[in-house]
């Protein structure tokens, strides 16, 4: 998959922007506030629809406009595809439009059609943050990669919250109404674990290859933590697994008004020679560690796709020895495309790398290094 062309118009510090990216690496160069990160957020929002920095999305509309579009023109496999994502800004609140080569679609019809990894410095809290960054990140790459798994994640969190208003007594005691919720909390917790089953297994050993050649003599073992255990990886073993849980944990839910158990509450295991990186990992050996786990999530959405996602990095050399940059940046070079920010133009750069400088949202000297 290669992005042809990114058009913007009031993003951010941009008011308008019209970049024909290369093929391969793609290096944005300069000084801190000038616009590198919200270049690449941009890109990223077009993948996704949602931003990577922030959840308040009207904050991504330039200073005294009320709207922001996105367009871009990417090819894959199978031909081109035009997308374009606006967010608009009124005392109503914000609103999101999806468009795919010109016809309005719904959120779910637009995400995964021009696939993203992301890696940004809080992109740290993977290996160091709670467990909902990583759950976050899990959900990322799936919804990118298995329509069906977003689908899922919809109907699992609505049945959540409902299963929660009523253990709040937000709404009248349902015994019959608990049971259909938790049915449905069945049904799709089962659909996610699976599929988080199947992610990690293969996140697992990818991360694991590309750590060795970062770190030769650490060894990277990424492992599912599901809040519910299972005996093997079935849909039968796991809704039995859930349907036990629920049961088990009824009394303990009621008492403390909140769903305490299920998918909700999963995490990823992540350690280094045995030892927990969270707990006694150094800065750049987390750095390293998050590092491989987004070469693998490319490596996987690649292989699941059979198309090559964007590969987006914003400031991620900084914190590196020399010795791991080096190998970072070869490992990237092969790519299809890639970007990448940095205050300083990295040493070791492939051949045939493009970079410009970005002062005041504006871009100057594209040229190959």
């Amino acid at each position: 998959m290669l992005l042809r062309r990114l058009t913007l118009s009031d993003f951010r510090n941009y008011s308008e922007l019209d970049l024909e990216p290369a093929a391969g690496l793609n290096v944005f160069v300069g000084a801190n506030a000038q616009g590198k990160s919200n270049l690449l957020e941009s890109v990223a929002m077009l993948g996704t629809g949602k931003s990577f920095r922030t959840s308040h999305e009207s904050d991504t509309v330039r200073t005294g406009s009320d709207r922001a579009v996105l367009y871009g023109e990417a090819t894959l496999r199978s031909g081109r595809v035009d997308l374009a994502c606006t967010i608009e800004r009124s005392s109503r609140g914000t609103r999101k439009t999806y468009t795919v080569n010109a016809h309005s679609v719904r959120y779910a019809g637009y995400l995964g059609k021009m696939r993203v990894v992301t890696f940004v410095p809080a992109d740290l809290q993977l290996i160091s943050g709670t467990p909902g960054a990583r759950r976050a990140f899990l959900n990322i790459a799936l919804s990118q990669s298995e329509p069906r798994y977003y689908y899922e994640l919809a109907r699992y969190r609505k049945a959540l919250e409902q299963k929660n208003a009523l253990l709040r007594g937000a709404i009248e005691p349902d015994p019959e109404l608990l049971a259909t919720y938790n049915a449905t909390l069945v049904e799709a917790g089962t659909a996610i674990v699976l599929a988080r089953d199947e992610l990690i297994r293969a996140l697992g050993e990818s991360a694991r290859i590309a750590h060795a050649r970062f770190a030769a003599n650490e060894e990277l073992e990424v492992s599912y933590e599901p809040n519910v255990p299972f005996e093997m990886p079935t849909a039968t073993v796991i809704a039995a697994a859930l349907e036990a849980r629920f049961g088990h944990y009824a009394e303990a839910e009621r008492l403390r008004k909140r769903a305490i158990a299920g998918p909700h509450r999963d995490d990823l295991s992540l350690m280094l020679g045995g030892v927990s990186l969270a707990a006694y990992g150094s800065q750049g050996q987390q750095r390293t560690a998050a590092l491989s786990l987004k070469v693998a999530e490319y490596a996987v959405l690649r292989e699941r796709s059979n198309e090559a996602p964007l590969l987006l990095l914003d400031d991620v050399l900084s914190e590196l020895d020399e010795e791991r940059a080096a190998a970072f940046l070869a490992e990237i070079g092969e790519y299809e495309q890639t970007f990448i920010t940095a205050t300083h133009l990295p040493v070791g750069l492939p051949a045939g790398a493009r970079f410009a400088r970005v002062v005041d949202a504006r871009l100057h000297g594209c040229a190959a290094c």
